[in-house]
């Protein structure tokens, strides 16, 4: 397929390949070293096009060469907004009007392009390409020989104006973009200068991709996570015109792509909306209303204290909209105090930062009394925290290993901090009369990397009182255990119910110690929803161990988290997502019939498999310690000299090594939900297909 019209754009500003002829010569023998060098110029021509022809239909066919892709808003000649896929490779942008590749809208050719942040009025972020000259920026054929493009509303010729869906998403499309216009200007000065001499045609060959180094990476996901989220209504003017010659390319193009191999990550967004219930007692306390109190007796008529409540069915007013799994990865928002934790000197004060970060698991709270869903054998949750201060990653990896009994099993890890987090619950529930309690039977495992110590957590239970009469009430009780054994230092605490007659002051109470062997080190005291203190024992010498007030509010890492459209069928919130949507819809009666579906596919699945037994994706079970343990763990201290960065794919959490690759990745930070449209009913249903969307790719040499 010729692709010469394509192309002949891109080497008009630069190429100077045919050089026309000076003044005829009288001399034979001028005429003839001009005719010789007529003809080598030529040569060198043809050749420089099916270079420039072949690099380019390359990266147009190659589904793994893509910097980013997403829906952008673009404005047509009408003054309307049209919201369309975009594509952005290396040198092009191409347009299409939906995530796959068979309504191809036009390319954009990037090298002739000027970038521009545009001012708006309009809630979003704007951006605008153009030609300084006023000449067409669109490419003659599509990546597969299109000549007529999809029908949509007229686009101008010289130019387009973008609006993304928030700022932070505008700010990754520019930084994007530069990256494209960069690729497509280095790429012909690697071209001159080999022809200038400056490189050998036998040097090591290398790929385009090669400008998205390590740095780049660095600095991409520093930018990202410190990003204003807030949408404005005003833009500042800004000039951020396309780099010049952000690096240097140092091969041929035409190098052959069998020898590289490409991986995909995971491609996490930060989460739209994190729901947090009130602080204080007012979010523990619900009052039942009639219609749901019918419900409860219906339900309790079926019960006897002391029974097991986990085969039983419980109503979906009573549901938190979230999987469990989900819910487990609420103490990681503040995973950077165990990053701290790593640092510190002593065995006391890297506890005290250990109970610190303990603590700041528990004061998120659903809003009234909320029970997560119970999740399904098989389904799995996966979400990942940026760290600006240490520009790392905390991944959190979680899988429903079993049903009867349900088992949840998690693994955490951030190995450039230095810490990763193995374990596995046992939820029970026991009925006793009016009231019930939740046990979560198991222990986490923290491991510090570099110090070989490994602390052994234990959880408090849950107890709701109040069903059959009174106000309904939840609390936190029991003791717990953090220990490590090598260092010999430990913490007990107790979570204190409420006494019968106790005031407002005894709600959510806490007590306990800290030990180093048999020595008593501090005292802890407080509320774990609100303030603790902790006292020396030796000194007396009192502070505020924790307080979630707002500032430390402000300080929780954004989790990020797969798109629903780019999760597999078996994640939680794909799962769940119908159930979830009639509940928030506060349709009690299309939320049981859902939740029905589900539980009955499981029971017919149970069926079907019989006498088999359940094999887990991501764990697997120690029968000497009755634990489940993480399939993939990488223990190994981290090492700056040879260690990259740490991903994950497809629920594996691993680690590139600097030797093996350049790595180039985007994280986005996007708002609600318009960044993609919103699946309906029925695409939503096709579990086994999933759209284009933003890549992270890893270039490994073989």
């Amino acid at each position: 397929m010729d692709f010469s019209g394509i192309f002949l754009f891109w080497l008009q500003s630069e190429s100077r390949m045919f050089i026309g002829l000076e003044k005829e010569s009288s001399s034979p023998t001028e005429k003839l070293a001009r005719k010789e060098s007529l003809k080598v110029q030529k040569k060198n021509y043809r050749q420089e096009k099916k270079r420039v022809a072949k690099e380019l239909f390359s990266a147009l066919k190659d589904p793994s060469v893509v910097i980013m892709s997403n829906w952008l808003k673009i404005r047509g000649t009408l003054k309307s907004w049209t919201k369309l896929w975009c594509v952005l490779k290396p040198g092009i942008l191409l347009i299409y009007k939906t995530p796959g590749s068979d309504h191809w809208v036009g390319t954009i050719l990037l090298n002739a392009c000027k970038l521009i942040e545009r001012p708006s009025k309009k809630d979003g972020f704007c951006f605008k390409l153009y030609h300084p000259l006023d000449k067409s920026i669109w490419a003659m054929k599509g990546p597969k020989g299109e000549s007529v493009g999809s029908i949509t509303q007229p686009l101008p010729s010289n130019y387009l104006i973008f609006r993304a869906a928030s700022e932070s998403d505008g700010r990754c499309w520019m930084d994007a973009l530069e990256l494209a216009l960069s690729c497509s200007s280095l790429s012909k000065m690697t071209a001159k200068s080999g022809r200038d001499g400056d490189l050998s045609g036998s040097s090591e060959s290398s790929h385009i991709l090669q400008l998205l180094n390590d740095s780049m990476l660095e600095n991409h996901m520093e930018n990202d996570a410190n990003s204003d989220k807030s949408e404005r209504e005003a833009h500042e003017d800004s000039d951020n015109g396309a780099n010049e010659n952000g690096g240097r390319l140092t091969e041929e193009s035409d190098m052959d792509q069998s020898d590289d191999v490409y991986l995909q990550a995971t491609v996490f967004v930060e989460e739209a909306h994190e729901e947090m219930g009130e602080a204080g007692e007012a979010s523990q306390v619900e009052t039942v209303s009639e219609e749901n109190k019918g419900l409860i007796w219906t339900l309790l008529k079926q019960l006897r204290p002391g029974m097991d409540l986990s085969k039983v069915v419980l109503p979906t007013f009573i549901l938190e909209p979230r999987s469990f799994l989900d819910k487990l990865s609420d103490y990681y928002y503040h995973a950077d105090l165990l990053s701290q934790a790593v640092m510190e000197e002593s065995p006391y004060s890297r506890m005290k930062q250990v109970l610190r970060w303990y603590l700041s698991g528990f004061y998120k709270k659903p809003k009234g009394l909320k029970k997560p869903y119970n999740p399904i054998l098989g389904e799995m949750f996966r979400c990942c925290w940026l760290h600006p201060q240490t520009d790392s990653c905390t991944f959190y990896i979680a899988e429903q290993v079993s049903h009867h009994p349900p088992v949840s099993a998690f693994y955490i890890s951030n190995r450039k901090d230095g810490f990763c987090i193995t374990g596995s619950i046992l939820a029970k529930s026991k009925f006793y009369g009016n009231s019930l309690s939740a046990i979560l039977d198991g222990k986490a495992r923290l491991l510090f990397l570099t110090r070989d110590e490994e602390y052994i957590i234990t959880m408090p239970y849950a107890h709701c009182k109040g069903i059959l009469y009174g106000t309904m009430t939840l609390e936190l009780g029991g003791k717990i255990t953090i220990e490590c054994e090598k260092t010999q230092c430990y913490t007990e605490l107790e979570y204190k119910l409420k006494p019968f007659l106790g005031s407002s002051c005894n709600v959510n109470q806490i007590s306990g110690k800290i030990r180093l062997g048999e020595d008593v080190l501090a005292t802890v005291d407080g509320h774990w929803d609100s303030k603790v203190h902790l006292t020396e024992k030796r000194t007396g010498q009192q502070e505020v161990l924790w307080n979630p007030g707002p500032d430390i509010r402000r300080q929780r890492l954004k989790r990020q988290v797969v798109q629903v459209d780019q999760q597999e069928a078996f994640e939680s919130e794909r799962l769940w997502r119908h159930v979830t949507r009639a509940i928030n819809d506060k349709d009690q009666m299309r939320a049981t019939q859902e939740k029905f579906v589900l539980e009955e596919a499981q029971r017919q699945e149970a069926r079907e498999r019989a006498e088999r037994p359940w094999n887990p994706r991501l764990f697997t079970f120690n029968s000497d310690t009755n634990e489940w343990h993480y399939k993939y763990p990488d223990t190994e201290a981290w090492d700056p000299e040879h260690c990259l960065l740490q991903f994950e794919k497809d629920g594996v959490i691993q680690t590139k090594e600097k030797s093996q690759c350049v790595w180039l990745t985007h994280v986005q930070n996007t708002e609600s939900s318009s960044s993609t449209p919103e699946p309906n009913h029925e695409s939503s249903d096709n579990e086994g297909q999933s759209s284009s969307h933003t890549q992270t790719q890893l270039h490994s040499k073989s």
